[in-house]
């Protein structure tokens, strides 16, 4: 009931309060309602909260005589609307329809069964996280991860922090601090959010020396800069970016040669940290840290939320000598990971150690799956979408690896590209680009789905939806259109 301001008897304010319907009232039409649109069920004391709040609201309203709807209806979309909003989880679950499928800004890899299972697990209860149950005394959190690493790696001993970063940094730190790091010029890379490998050598408290140029660079010349304050030689994996032509640059093994040969250390930081060769899905070789060790590097570091397809983890494999050195670093305490990530990385290194990693991880399943099983289901969704009267087709198109992992590098796939009705989208967007207005309504839903636009339609690519988000996406699109 709509009021105004001052028309309000103490009898009717009386009235209207009691109208108001109780918390469990409330909380079974907002179910009601919410099972009606296909939207997931909050929690009942997330229900119960909401309902509260927006009951509080109402009376505050009531009694200060402000215009308020307080019917059942109103309210069952006010106690919605908050749950979309502040009550919503965060980071929120979306649908990536974009086709990169180590999307930094939506999280990287997404887990697998197990890895998700091995979360649930570790969290609802106790765990033996730093206990020994054989020895029923104090143990390490990475003795079971670390053997795990050595296992598939081929490294003599392994361990792991909270990021590739923070890997690079504990390195640096413990063995090059007060000392050279010789890096080539070319190999300065910057990193996702600003971060630069030279700054990170500063903080580390090593001295950076550069060499060669930014497209050529020999053994000649980390071999001329060699002196009595080096450290070590670092070589740094460009997994962002890419320079053709005219370039030059030494092998891991030749670098490996020299710096044994001169009794100093090699250290390679590989970042996007492959498994497994991704030649197989005629992808250009992406070096694995298996290589590297092979290659004579003395530890290679790399991330465990590219491409091998886990937790944000950095991970350091190689000499046991060096890994015990850096073990009882100061850094470690402040860099370890957590019990979850610890569940998650070690239930995806298993995968790697049994042979399912191609099966049971969705960054690999995904690399792995067919043009035509994209375009199977792409058709799939134009028929349904045809159904409910969106204009639809499917088309050819690429997809692309992402999160600074093989730049340039794309996949065969097939769109569903849905073209949106000007008249009803355009008028919510600025631009007046009614794909741009469709993509926007798309983010705005729930679950939002983030997906491409390119000219006057909107792209969704298969190959990054997960199998049992189908349904949810086909539904997500009929409500933008709908809304």
């Amino acid at each position: 009931m709509s009021r105004q301001p001052g028309s309000l008897t103490k009898q009717a304010i009386a009235q209207a309060l009691r109208a108001l319907p109780s918390v469990d009232a409330l909380c079974s039409a907002l179910v009601e309602h919410l099972v009606a649109r296909g939207d997931p069920l909050p929690s009942h004391a997330q229900q119960s909260h909401a309902a509260r709040i927006m009951l509080q609201i109402a009376r505050m309203a009531i009694l200060a005589e402000q215009p308020v709807d307080s019917s059942l209806e109103a309210l069952v979309s006010k106690v919605s609307g908050y749950l979309k909003g502040p009550m919503q989880p965060f980071p929120r679950p979306i649908i990536n329809a974009t086709g990169v499928i180590i999307n930094t800004n939506l999280g990287r890899a997404p887990l697998s069964d197990a890895a998700r299972a091995a979360i649930a697990a570790v969290a609802s209860g106790y765990s033996a996280l730093e206990y020994d149950l054989e020895l029923g005394e104090r143990g390490s959190r990475l003795t079971s991860v670390r053997a795990l690493l050595r296992d598939v790696v081929g490294a003599e001993d392994a361990l792991v922090v909270n990021n590739n970063a923070a890997a690079m940094l504990v390195t640096l730190s413990g063995l090059a601090n007060g000392r050279d790091v010789i890096i080539s010029r070319g190999e300065l890379v910057e990193i996702g959010g600003g971060f630069r490998i030279p700054d990170v050598l500063r903080q580390s408290g090593a001295r950076l020396v550069e060499v060669g140029t930014t497209n050529r660079t020999r053994v000649a010349d980390f071999a001329a800069a060699i002196t009595s304050e080096t450290a070590l030689l670092l070589s740094v994996h460009p997994s962002n970016y890419r320079i053709l032509g005219f370039t030059a640059s030494p092998t891991l093994a030749e670098l490996a040669h020299l710096a044994h040969q001169r009794q100093i250390l090699l250290i390679h930081d590989l970042g996007s940290g492959a498994l497994l060769r991704t030649e197989r899905w005629g992808l250009l070789h992406e070096p694995m840290p298996q290589d590297s060790v092979a290659a004579g590097a003395d530890l290679v570091c790399f991330s465990g939320d590219k491409l091998l397809g886990g937790p944000q983890a950095g991970i350091i494999a190689g000499k046991s000598a060096l890994i015990a050195q850096l073990k009882s670093h100061p850094l470690m305490r402040a860099l370890r990971i957590d019990k979850l990530t610890l569940a998650a990385l070690h239930a995806t290194l298993q995968a790697y150690r049994i042979g399912t990693a191609e099966r049971e991880i969705p960054v690999w399943r995904m690399i792995a799956a067919p043009p035509e099983a994209m375009k199977d289901r792409a058709e799939q969704w134009v028929n349904s979408l045809r159904q409910a009267g969106i204009v639809a087709e499917a088309r050819e198109g690429l997809s692309t690896i992402g999160g600074g992992s093989m730049p340039g590098e794309t996949l065969p796939t097939w769109h569903c590209a849905v073209t949106p009705n000007p008249s009803n989208l355009s008028t919510d967007n600025t631009t007046g680009d009614a794909a741009s207005a469709l993509s926007a309504r798309l983010r705005g839903g729930e679950p939002p789905v983030v997906a491409r636009v390119l000219r006057n339609q909107v792209l969704l690519d298969p190959r990054t939806v997960l199998p049992d988000q189908d349904t949810i996406l086909l539904q997500a699109v009929r409500d933008a259109f709908a809304s």
